[in-house]
């Protein structure tokens, strides 16, 4: 996972310094935004959506992610030691914010989240069973940059968009009494304690990513 941060953190630097030299003054007019993200497919074998709404100075938007599977690699720490994966059926939420200017805006985000957790084994079915699922809320900040690389030109190809983002999202509550579940692993052959998830990279609330979609401008 600390190549994740590493190469999401890298990506963000990258597409974010053409948008600093772009016009913070030009007109803040009212697009539609559609976008996926790209570390969900690559990093977690699932997909995440999000559409955004900009008027005037307000930023409305929606994001939903599913089917999202970490195991191996890609865990660490308390789920690595207990030989756990998780399944994230769905990760999703909405966002209020406001928009600087033409390129860069901040966004206040309550995120709901489901974590199903199981063994990461090839064991039989009855071993590999699911251990517990439970539900987790998180309200953070999100900082965004809308790069269109083509917003000079004409034609479809001028509402092509690259976002970067840095998200915080704290856990602010979850489905478990006291955040953390306790039980009999068959694989460590010990009682582990698992505590609630947090929903960023390595099971930190920080979330690194870079979307890609259609801008769309709504004519007065």
């Amino acid at each position: 996972m600390n190549k994740v941060l590493i190469i999401t953190a890298y990506l963000f630097i990258f597409f974010a310094q053409p948008t600093w030299a772009q016009d913070g003054n030009s007109s803040l007019d009212t697009r539609i935004n559609l976008l996926l993200g790209l570390n969900q497919p690559v990093f977690a074998d699932g997909f995440n959506i999000e559409g955004n709404i900009f008027y005037k100075r307000f930023v409305f938007d929606y994001s939903h992610g599913v089917s999202l599977d970490f195991s191996g690699n890609t865990v660490s720490g308390e789920l690595a030691e207990q030989q756990l994966k998780v399944h994230m059926p769905y990760t999703t939420g909405f966002g209020l914010g406001y928009r600087f200017n033409s390129w860069f805006n901040l966004r206040l985000e309550p995120k709901w989240h489901r974590f199903e957790i199981s063994y990461d084994s090839d064991m039989p079915l009855e071993v590999n069973e699911e251990i517990v699922s439970y539900n987790t809320f998180s309200l953070g900040i999100g900082a965004y940059a809308n790069w269109r690389p083509f917003a000079n030109k004409s034609g479809a190809i001028n509402g092509l968009m690259v976002v970067p983002s840095i998200r915080y999202w704290p856990r602010v509550s979850s489905s478990l009494a006291g955040n953390e579940f306790t039980y009999d692993n068959r694989l460590t052959g010990q009682t582990e304690t698992h505590e609630a998830m947090q929903a960023g990279i390595n099971n930190t609330p920080f979330i690194f990513n870079v979307s890609i979609g259609y801008s769309l401008p709504i004519k007065k």
